[in-house]
């Protein structure tokens, strides 16, 4: 039992009675510096101004202690994570799927979209597909994912080469930074 109990205590924060060195250097609310002192002093300290006293770096020499509101400050650090994550935007692959034979407008329109997901910071997959024989004109849609691709130009730039995948030939194109 004391083993999980000791385990419970890791994962806390490091703030108050928690923190366990000789000597700490102590920080003020306002940022002054306190000068190097014992936890016990600077924790006396924090709670005559109703504060906790919180392990900023333990990596330092002596370790780095400040005077603050605690739940503040971890409400802060939640607020900065949900931003951050707010403004990620990961970049999914959007297939673009067509067959050789394309006609002059509907190709258009591929690469329209095509456009709209570069923009969007999203990678294309412009996939071109056989029917029966068909394969055997591997040629022209080679030739015609290499256009699609010089109208991206602006847009993306070529990660994958077209090449044959069985039934299908592909090319991936990645937006410009």
């Amino acid at each position: 039992m004391p083993v999980i109990e000791k385990k419970r205590t890791r994962d806390l924060p490091q703030i108050n009675e928690r923190i366990r060195f000789p000597k700490i250097r102590v920080i003020d609310t306002d940022g002054a510096q306190l000068g190097i002192m014992l936890p016990q002093e600077a924790l006396q300290l924090a709670e005559e101004k109703e504060l906790d006293l919180v392990l900023i770096s333990d990596k330092a020499d002596p370790p780095v202690c400040r005077i603050m509101d605690y739940g503040k400050y971890k409400f802060e650090q939640e607020k900065k994570a949900r931003e951050a994550r707010k403004k990620q935007h990961t970049a999914d692959v959007k297939e673009v799927k067509m067959r050789y034979k394309i006609e002059e407008h509907d190709y258009n329109v591929r690469v329209k979209q095509a456009e709209r997901f570069l923009k969007d910071g999203d990678k294309v997959k412009a996939t071109v597909m056989f029917r029966g024989r068909e394969i055997q004109h591997s040629d022209l849609a080679e030739d015609l994912l290499k256009r699609m691709a010089t109208d991206l130009e602006p847009y993306g730039e070529l990660q994958q080469a077209p090449k044959k995948e069985g039934r299908n030939m592909m090319m991936l194109i990645s937006p410009k930074k």
